[in-house]
């Protein structure tokens, strides 16, 4: 059955929120609500935030967690931060496998009153000031128009939930109709795509601005690659942005478990198809 995803600020009100809506549905309907969030694994704040590799883990897990949960009957609401476009598309690919309704209920606070809460926690569940201010600063925001953040509620803190409407948005609404690439993909990697669209990109800009002071014959290197790019002839940006694209398209199909090689696999392939 549905998913709903929370998403917003640290400290912003989204377990509360999550609480409101379980509270809500399971008055209202027959259905089981679940709530699937970072409370649940026991997630130690300060120290999973602080590391990158951690909090992949924790992501991955949140998602592991919620494919099983989701099935005919219950309601499922991840209640985690859920900042990361990538991830967010990613969890929009899971439903439309399960072939279920999702929406997003965003919490939205300034960062001044998310700080504000965050100081009136007791210390065990306080984030401390620099994670806080680096989720904040890497935060991105949902957009309706995309639509693995479509249908979107946003919800200011003195808002009361728009409860009919998210009931109508989950059950009146039809799953988004599965494709090839959400049938084949395996979804392992909680931020597989998002890391594949930024370490393709960077990799596009390091060739097209190092051409400026290169020639033919030069071999350019390429951050988190051990590969170097050979430059054998000049390459205009359109031809480059024409590979990433049939490197990305194939990269879906056949994802990698472990993203630190796709650098590595997008030079190698750049290599073969320039020559």
């Amino acid at each position: 059955m549905p998913l709903i995803v929370m998403c917003g600020y640290p400290c912003s009100g989204k377990t509360r929120r999550a609480e409101e809506l379980k509270v809500y549905f399971e008055e209202n309907t027959e259905r089981k609500v679940r709530i699937v969030g970072d409370g649940a694994l026991g997630v130690e704040r300060n120290s999973v935030y602080a590391d990158s590799q951690k909090e992949k883990n924790v992501r991955a897990s949140l998602k592991a967690e919620v494919e099983r949960k989701v099935n005919r009957d219950d309601i499922v609401i991840l209640d985690s931060l859920n900042y990361i476009k990538g991830y967010r598309y990613e969890l929009f690919c899971l439903i439309k496998h399960a072939q279920t309704p999702h929406c997003l209920v965003y919490s939205l606070t300034s960062d001044e009153q998310s700080s504000l809460w965050n100081t009136d926690r007791d210390a065990a569940e306080r984030y401390n000031q620099d994670i806080f201010a680096a989720l904040v600063q890497r935060f991105e925001a949902p957009d309706s128009r995309n639509r693995w953040d479509s249908p979107l509620f946003t919800i200011l803190k003195d808002d009361t939930l728009p409860f009919e409407a998210i009931s109508d948005a989950l059950f009146k609404r039809k799953a988004p109709p599965p494709n090839q690439s959400t049938q084949s993909q395996p979804l392992s990697s909680a931020n597989f795509l998002y890391e594949l669209d930024k370490i393709t990109q960077d990799v596009l800009m390091v060739i097209f601005n190092a051409q400026k002071t290169s020639v033919p014959g030069d071999l350019l290197s390429v951050p988190g690659s051990t590969e170097k790019i050979e430059l054998t002839r000049s390459i205009n940006m359109a031809e480059l942005r024409k590979l990433r694209r049939q490197f990305i398209s194939y990269t879906k199909m056949h994802p990698t478990e472990n993203t630190g090689q796709i650098a590595n696999m997008f030079v190698q392939y750049l290599n073969k198809s320039l020559h």
